[in-house]
């Protein structure tokens, strides 16, 4: 296997420390998920897995709602979709409130949604199989992929996924158009150029500053450089291997969420990318063009679970492609020392994963690959954006930690750098059209 020079930074300390997995068989790897969670923690008893299996005490649960509940509230949404695994303490899944507001029909766990950026993480997974089967290397530069594409000189294939290309986002620049006309299907190359013709924000391989339209870029030279389509890469390297059957990449004309679904709702921007609240629209039907492989899969709670845990785990890449997904990269703006970017995915203390954002709906889906801690969150109002739901995430997981283990087995140390009350007041400093009275 041939990872480039990009590779040689030192992973993060989790990524030494964990555990490594070996690549299985897709027949045999979902049942090994189902049994261990992809965690050591589930593994170490009979008491441990049975834990798992059952509800947190009342008094977790109840802290749990109660974060849950105030972030609906504030997020606007009429309803939210979470999940929270503590191998040692036990679990929780809910979905409160309704699938619209002009319905009083309840959600459930089941629905599927649109995961918004936490797209990019299986994007750059994707890469690095491909990395693995020597059919590309992470410091190829795009433009012998895209040679027609002007402006790419310098600029490699593992930059785009590390976001350090120094290419402008095309997303906030496109954003009150799409918000405003959910249902136009962009050109590629109009989402290209928009970010494109935008001023840079750094040299090639400089800092951290994220950007859709790289990820979109990469989407195309790894299309040229495999001679297959997105739905094909996406199902052979990760929804096959890890019998993810609810999630998919839907073709820019389809624009209903297929199956059962909450809808999704966006406040109006004015023409800055500013939220005008109090002007709720419903962007349930959305083309996925604009956000591709950057932003455009649909999945449910279960699906996001089984995919979250992987990739905290490893599971679907060699040892070396995992250090080469967590090695570290230079910040851009004021980051917390706890918070590291990867390849296409994010560390937030001992938990790794990422946070979505589309028109419609926000989440965060995170877990800790030592001692299989797993939290996802969903809400239906992407007014808030991606930030508001790594708080909220980031709050339900100082819960869980809290949370005392069941049986005669310790509870693990998690050493979260943040509090739930920090991650509390953070969660109410994102929120960006909270009612007046959040607490009614």
């Amino acid at each position: 296997m041939k990872l480039g020079q990009e590779t040689t930074s030192p992973a993060p300390r989790h990524a030494r420390r964990r555990p490594r997995h070996q690549r299985v068989p897709a027949l045999v790897l979902s049942a090994a998920l189902v049994l261990t969670a992809c965690t050591a923690a589930t593994d170490a008893s009979p008491a441990a897995r049975s834990a798992a299996a059952a509800p947190f005490s009342a008094e977790v649960t109840a802290r749990l709602d109660a974060v849950l509940g105030e972030a609906k509230t504030l997020s606007g949404s009429t309803g939210a979709i979470a999940g929270v695994w503590a191998p040692w303490a036990g679990n929780w899944v809910v979905s409160p409130g309704s699938f619209s507001t002009t319905s009083p029909g309840a959600l459930t766990p089941e629905m599927r949604f649109r995961i918004g950026t936490n797209t990019t993480a299986l994007t750059c997974t994707v890469l690095l199989r491909l990395v693995e089967e020597e059919q590309v290397r992470l410091d190829d530069p795009v433009s012998a992929y895209l040679p027609l594409v002007l402006g790419l000189e310098g600029i490699t294939l593992g930059q785009l996924c590390r976001n350090t290309s120094g290419l402008a986002d095309h997303t906030p620049l496109l954003a009150p158009q799409i918000v405003a006309n959910p249902t136009r299907q962009w050109p590629t190359r109009e989402v290209v150029a928009s970010g494109l013709g935008a001023p840079r924000v750094a040299l090639p391989g400089g800092v951290w500053s994220p950007s859709d339209t790289g990820v979109v870029l990469l989407g195309l030279a790894l299309q040229q450089a495999t001679g297959r389509d997105w739905p094909w890469l996406y199902r052979h390297y990760v929804f096959e291997p890890l019998t993810m059957t609810n999630t998919s990449l839907p073709a820019p004309g389809e624009l209903l969420i297929p199956g059962l679904n909450p809808r999704g709702y966006a406040t109006a921007l004015d023409p800055a990318g500013i939220a005008r609240c109090g002007s709720v629209l419903d962007v349930t039907e959305l083309s996925s063009s604009a956000g591709g492989v950057a932003a455009g899969v649909v999945s449910n709670l279960a699906d996001l679970r089984v995919w979250t845990q992987a990739l905290a785990a490893g599971t679907l890449l060699s040892e070396e492609a995992t250090d080469a997904q967590w090695a570290p990269v230079p910040q851009g703006a004021p980051t917390p020392s706890w918070q590291r970017h990867g390849l296409g995915a994010e560390q937030f203390g001992p938990l790794v994963g990422q946070t979505g954002a589309i028109p419609g709906f926000i989440s965060a889906a995170m877990a800790d690959p030592n001692s299989g801690l797993t939290v996802i969150v969903v809400f239906n109002n992407s007014t808030s954006g991606r930030g508001f739901a790594e708080a909220v995430a980031r709050r339900l997981a100082a819960v869980a930690a809290d949370a005392p283990a069941r049986g005669d087995e310790a509870a693990p140390r998690l050493d979260l750098p943040w509090s739930e009350e920090q991650a509390g007041r953070e969660m109410r400093t994102a929120a960006v059209c909270p009612p007046a009275d959040p607490t009614g």
